[in-house]
C-alpha cells in the first residue's frame, strides 16, 4: 500500500507559485492583443459610421447596405426617400445607408 502512495508523488500544491503570476501576465497580453486588433477599430468604424448617418442632408448622393445608389430626397427621422431614377422614389431606413458617395455641395464625389 505505501507503494502506490510513492507512486502516485506529491499531489499537492507544492510547485513554484510563479505560475500563477505568469498566467495572469499572459492573460493581460493576450486582452491586450484583442483590444487593439479586434475591439478598437470596431469601435472607431462604429462611430465614423454613426457621424455619417448624422450628417446625412438633402441632396446626397448614397449608397444602401442592399447596393441602391439614390440621391436623397427627403428626410422624416429614421426614414429617408432616396430617388434612384426621374420620379422614381424609394424609402428605407436610415440605417441601411451604407455610404455616401456625393455630399450635396461636393460635386467631385468619391465614384
Amino acid at each position: 500500500m505505501t507503494d502506490l502512495a510513492h507512486a502516485m508523488g506529491n499531489l499537492g500544491g507544492g510547485g513554484p507559485a510563479g505560475g500563477d503570476v505568469s498566467f495572469l501576465i499572459m492573460m493581460a497580453v493576450i486582452f491586450g492583443i484583442f483590444y487593439f486588433l479586434l475591439i478598437r477599430p470596431q469601435q472607431k468604424k462604429q462611430k465614423e459610421l454613426k457621424e455619417m448617418l448624422a450628417n446625412l442632408n438633402h441632396g446626397d448622393v448614397v449608397v444602401t447596405s442592399g447596393g441602391i445608389h439614390g440621391k436623397i430626397a427627403a428626410m422624416t427621422g429614421d426614414v429617408i426617400t432616396l430617388e434612384v431614377a426621374d420620379k422614381v422614389r424609394i424609402k428605407v431606413s436610415r440605417s441601411f445607408i451604407a455610404a455616401v458617395l456625393e455630399k450635396s455641395g461636393d460635386k467631385a464625389g468619391k465614384e
